[in-house]
């Protein structure tokens, strides 16, 4: 969850709130149920504070509890669909991206940068790619995906600097940089190319490249990537086949999206 800004005044800040949001997060594909004291652990609250949220989540029907259990109902989704309602881009983004996958015969994605880590906007899926299940609303850590590469790449040097501080920076695989000044000059080469490329670096057998997606005032508002098995379409490969196809989406993106 992303810190609170430091010139917010103390009586502003709702920390009741921001604790339940953090249980809420506690939530994923590997922690579909979660028992007080498993969301205790990953939230890093105490057993009192994470109870008192995820009764009150299951109160109000945003979850469901058995008695030891609690698991997330679908109106949850509503918090998701109301940035859904709010930001065109996804509603906007994802004809271009099924044109592109079909077009390249592999998934394609799009993603924005929150923090650390990008969240998945829009997913044109062909096959799956990868161990875990990537739709809208997933996360990775954005200093090894091909679409976090090219998001940190478009900030300011400070700014990229200061995600990779607040980043934890672990070895995925043997391919995988860690290194602030090596990731650092991976921006600097990210941005004179105008795209990254990503050799098994998440995970083994996954190779990606992405584009910044820019609106008609060239400002990077998001990323588009193509992932395809290694083991079909070495990293060697990718330039040569998607990247023309993830320009000629790039381009025709630019001029819808204001």
């Amino acid at each position: 969850m992303k810190e609170p800004d430091k010139s917010m005044r103390e009586s502003d800040f709702v920390s009741g709130f921001a604790r339940g949001l953090k249980v809420i997060e506690a939530f994923g594909e590997m922690h579909r149920r979660l028992s007080i004291t498993d969301a205790a652990k990953l939230t890093g609250l105490d057993r009192a504070t994470v109870r008192r949220s995820l009764l009150t989540l299951a109160e109000l029907g945003y979850a469901n509890y058995d008695g030891k259990f609690f698991t997330l109902t679908p109106k949850i989704l509503r918090l998701g669909h109301a940035y859904l309602e709010a930001t065109p881009l996804p509603v906007l983004i994802q004809p271009h991206l099924d044109a592109l996958s079909e077009k390249a015969g592999q998934s394609a994605s799009a993603s924005v940068l929150d923090g650390s880590e990008i969240v998945y906007v829009a997913r044109a899926s062909q096959r799956r790619v990868m161990s875990i299940n990537l739709t809208p609303g997933s996360r990775l850590p954005a200093y090894c995906a091909s679409m976090g590469r090219v998001l940190l790449a478009a900030l300011p040097e400070g700014e990229a600097r200061a995600v990779l501080s607040r980043s934890e920076l672990k070895a995925n695989t043997p391919n995988t940089k860690t290194d602030p000044g090596e990731l650092m000059a991976e921006f600097r080469k990210v941005r004179a190319q105008g795209y990254a490329l990503i050799d098994q670096e998440l995970e083994i057998g996954l190779c990606s490249i992405a584009v910044p997606v820019e609106n008609d005032r060239g400002q990077t508002v998001a990323a588009i990537n193509i992932g395809a098995p290694a083991a079909h379409v070495p990293a060697a490969e990718m330039v040569a086949r998607y990247l023309p196809l993830l320009k000629e989406t790039q381009t025709t993106l630019r001029t819808v999206l204001r």
